[in-house]
């Protein structure tokens, strides 16, 4: 499972969110800015801008030219056809010999020059389902390329996840930086009281008026890192995001185990494609039957014993049955048969995998909420050692360093609750992400 890990005050990656967050800036394909956005519009921007999903209207135009030109299979098919020769030699009938009655019969010598120039139309009557089965076969490819874009934009969420909820969380820390500065504040006019009435030493200020400078800086860094989820995820989703957006906390749902991911359906689809591969094989070999008409013009013409070029024409029935297509039938069927079980046998492994994550996911899900729980009891001593400490140090029981820790050990205590609980939601959604509910 991939978390959002705590983002520290001085983290190593500042450089190069700051350097994202500046190259964005010259990004101006963006809508205007929303003042609130959940995950689920998100989600759905990210879909619709994502340049991948020009692939669906590509694929569904192909589908139907490629229909189209499969229909067009019972269209009459013309062809025109032309040869010229010369022979050495041609039929000739001998009359010698014959009696005397039949001596003034004489026939005529064909010419060794010779030519034919015929046009011939073929209409299909019966093609043995080819045409059909064709047409199966063409939707079958669409839908499973359509479902395969599916399975790439729907990895799209683990990466709006991982944005979304790393902006989250760092809005959480700058609330939680805006609460510890008052705290601190609130010492310091208290102490700066007691600096007036000569309880306290200017030196006690100076310190604490240290740590708010401290804790400003560390607002700053978080602010960019802020900024720089902010434009990625708005590069995403095609959105200009600023300080004035909020980001809708997620509602915790029930978890579904029952698993849909898109890519079932794309095994179904490729299963598919096969069957209706197996049913073009049949039809190709079964028996071709249609009616043609031939007409042209050549010498000698149908009649042999004409010596002139004439016109002529031939109509009539073919039947066409190459039977050499069933030596390889069963071989092909076969080898059908084994990308259907190596199909199969992805689908397995997919689901294989997908268990083994959930079951990863849902103990990381039990995990967090424990931690959820300590860290509450954590906060609850904390705060009470806190106010202790700063009751002592109001008094000079304690030092300012002393107060400082402590005020830090409740700090990064509420830091560790607010991790844990971005966590938890990022942990829930990426379950059922990984479930496709």
């Amino acid at each position: 499972m991939t978390r959002i890990t705590y983002i520290k005050y001085y983290s190593p990656m500042k450089n190069i969110l700051l350097l994202f967050s500046l190259l964005l800036l010259g990004y101006n394909g963006y809508g205007q800015s929303p003042k609130s956005i959940s995950l689920d519009d998100c989600y759905k921007l990210a879909r619709q801008n994502y340049p991948l999903i020009k692939q669906h209207d590509l694929i569904e135009k192909t589908k139907n030219y490629s229909i189209e030109n499969a229909a067009k299979g019972y269209y009459p098919q013309v062809n025109f056809n032309g040869q010229a020769t010369y022979q050495s030699a041609v039929t000739e009938i001998a009359i010698s010999g014959l009696p005397a009655a039949f001596s003034h019969l004489s026939f005529p010598t064909l010419p060794l020059e010779q030519f034919n120039l015929h046009g011939e139309v073929d209409q299909t009557i019966y093609d043995g389902g080819v045409i059909k089965q064709q047409k199966q076969s063409d939707m079958a490819n669409a839908d499973a390329q359509q479902q395969n874009v599916e399975v790439q934009l729907y990895a799209l969420k683990d990466r709006i996840n991982q944005l979304y909820f790393g902006a989250l969380l760092i809005d959480e820390q700058i609330k939680q930086n805006d609460l510890t500065q008052k705290d601190i504040q609130s010492s310091i006019d208290k102490m700066q009281a007691g600096v007036t009435n000569g309880t306290a030493l200017q030196s006690s200020v100076n310190e604490l008026q240290a740590e708010v400078l401290q804790q400003q800086q560390n607002k700053i860094e978080l602010q960019a890192n802020h900024k720089a989820y902010l434009d990625m995820l708005g590069v995403f989703t095609s959105q200009q995001y600023d300080t004035n957006t909020t980001l809708q906390i997620p509602i915790s749902v029930a978890i579904s185990d029952s698993i849909k991911r898109p890519e079932l359906s794309l095994y179904d689809f490729q299963k598919k494609n096969d069957d209706v591969q197996e049913k073009i094989l049949n039809s190709a070999n079964r028996p071709k039957f249609s009616f043609f008409a031939q007409g042209g013009y050549a010498l000698p013409g149908l009649n042999a014993f004409d010596v002139n070029p004439a016109l002529y024409y031939i109509t009539g029935f073919r039947l066409s049955w190459n039977l050499g297509g069933y030596y390889t039938l069963n071989n092909q069927k076969q080898i059908l048969e084994i990308d259907k079980q190596n199909i199969d046998i992805q689908k397995e492994t997919f689901l294989f995998n997908t268990h083994v994550t959930l079951k990863q996911q849902s103990s990381d899900i039990i995990r967090l909420r424990s931690m959820i729980d300590k860290d509450e009891e954590i906060i609850a001593k904390r705060l009470a050692v806190k106010e202790a400490s700063k009751a002592q140090m109001e008094n000079g029981v304690v030092t300012i360093h002393e107060y400082i820790s402590e005020l830090d050990a409740e700090d990064q205590a509420r830091q560790s609750l607010n991790l844990h609980q971005i966590q938890l939601l990022l942990a829930e959604e990426s379950y059922q992400n990984t479930t496709g509910n």
